[in-house]
Order: C-alpha cells, then structure tokens, then sequence
C-alpha cells in the first residue's frame, strides 16, 4: 500500500501500512481478484506454511520483512525463503571438461521418452567436480541434445558452451519450487556428490 486518501505512506513502517491495508480489506469487503496475504510473527506457523503452502502452484516460499521496515521502491529489503525438494534428473551435458567439469545440464525423458532439458546445477565445489568426473563418459553419436543450445540463466539469451556426456547419470538434487510450465526450473539446482550414479542404482524417477 502507498498510499491513503492521496497521502504517501511508504516512509511509514510496514506494521502500519499493513494495518491500514487490512482495514480497507474489511472496510469494503473485498474479494477477488483482492486478495488478503496472510501474515505472522510465529515461527512455527511460519515453519508449517513453507512446508504446506507451497504445494500450491505458483507459490514457492514465504517473504520475511521486518515490522519496521519502510517500503523502498526498486531495492530489495526482504529475504525470500523458499521450500527446497529433493528431486532426481538425467545429467546429460556439463560445461567445462570431462575431467573438471564446472556445472551440470539436467534432463527428464518425457512421455515419449526423449530427453528434455530441466536445469542446471550451481557451479560444482572443487571436491564435487573431481567425484562427478569420475563416473562421467563423452557422448556417442546421435546424442538427444546434439545441436541444442542451453540458456545461461533462466529467461536469458546468454548460451552456457556444453559439453554433452552419455546420458546414463542419475543426479539427486536439491531444487525449489519456481518452475516453468514445461517443467524447467528457473534457478539453478544444488547437487549432492554422493548422489550420482548409474540406471540400476537406487530408484531412477528421472528415467521414467
């Protein structure tokens, strides 16, 4: 809320703005597309919001403000903690070399079962790089991204320089909740080292 009866208010502490906010809420009972954000100072009802309002689609977190704090346009002040899954997906290119290997390009097959591009991980930690090379194995002719260009970040036109590897690697990852439509995640994903192996180890829902 900016503003009240043509009077500014975002040098006023958000407790106080939102007081007014809820006001108009039940002032004028409005409905949708109003919509009432539901807010709390409980760190267990908070705890139990991430864990169950972000099963819902298009919500991935909660916003953490301080009841202090002023509204500053075009500056970020607010920490944004969002719900982490853990999920499995098909390594099937990197970016640096087979041997030191920088980060991860992930994929899922679809119900075809081509292989579509999901992600990518975060720069992978030295100690990382060097156990995921270990288990990795250039591409053969006629791989499924052959000719493919991936994006460096989400909704960037900035391409990563890949390498494609055998897409035989199952990767366990860490991801959040803000995904696409067609299923790719928009920022990158966290990978647990000791979570790589090949079909057949462990379950393989990213193969499936």
């Amino acid at each position: 809320m900016q503003q009240d009866d043509g009077q500014e208010l975002l040098t006023r502490p958000y407790a106080e703005r939102r007081a007014l906010l809820e006001g108009l809420f039940s002032e004028h009972a409005l409905t949708a597309p109003w919509t009432w954000c539901p807010m709390t100072t409980d760190l267990a009802k908070a705890r139990e919001w991430l864990e169950s309002w972000t099963d819902v689609s298009g919500v991935e977190g909660i916003q953490i403000k301080s009841m202090s704090q002023r509204c500053l346009p075009g500056y970020r002040g607010w920490t944004k903690v969002r719900r982490r899954d853990t999920t499995e997906a098909i390594i099937g290119a990197i970016t640096g070399t087979l041997t030191r290997p920088q980060l991860l390009v992930l994929g899922r097959r679809d119900q075809d079962r081509r292989l579509r591009a999901v992600g990518r991980t975060v720069p992978l930690r030295p100690d990382t790089a060097r156990q995921v090379a270990e288990h990795l194995t250039a591409a053969a002719p006629g791989h499924p991204w052959e000719g493919v260009r991936f994006s460096a970040t989400w909704g960037s036109r900035d391409v990563l320089d890949t390498t494609l590897v055998r897409p035989a690697l199952v990767a366990e990852v860490s991801a959040d909740r803000a995904i696409d439509h067609g299923g790719v995640y928009r920022h990158p994903l966290r990978l647990d080292a000791a979570e790589v192996r090949r079909f057949g180890q462990g379950t393989a829902a990213a193969a499936g």
